[in-house]
């Protein structure tokens, strides 16, 4: 379900890690309020504590915030540690954190923009 969510939405990840003992509210005013986005706009904000076994998802929809929580039985995920930033994902990066690895994978093909032919 998560995955799904992930595909059709915009995906910013809460790098470092978040008090996982916040609701809703909690979440939502982190987004507003230290990153300066609008947790209203149908943006799926993922948040993951220190243990980095469980992550917590914020998502508006029309009618109320969804909170989607997901807890490993094995494995971590590999979680950026760097200082707080929210960071949007693309797709690829999305199933790599999913999947328990790195969001930056130096060795992968990138995109490119379309240029000149040699």
């Amino acid at each position: 379900m998560l995955k799904e969510y992930a595909q059709s939405s915009t995906v910013y990840v809460v790098t470092g890690y978040t008090d996982m003992r916040k609701s809703i509210d909690g979440l939502a005013a982190i987004v507003s309020g230290k990153f300066s986005l609008d947790p209203f706009d149908r943006s799926l904000f993922l948040f993951c504590g220190k243990r980095r076994d469980r992550l917590k998802g914020l998502l508006w929809e029309d009618d109320g915030f969804l909170l989607l929580y997901k807890r490993l039985d094995g494995g971590s995920f590999r979680w950026p540690k760097c200082e707080a930033e929210a960071r949007k994902l693309t797709v690829q990066e999305i199933r790599w954190l999913l999947e328990g690895l790195e969001i930056d994978q130096p060795k992968a093909i990138r995109s490119s923009k379309p240029g000149a032919l040699y």
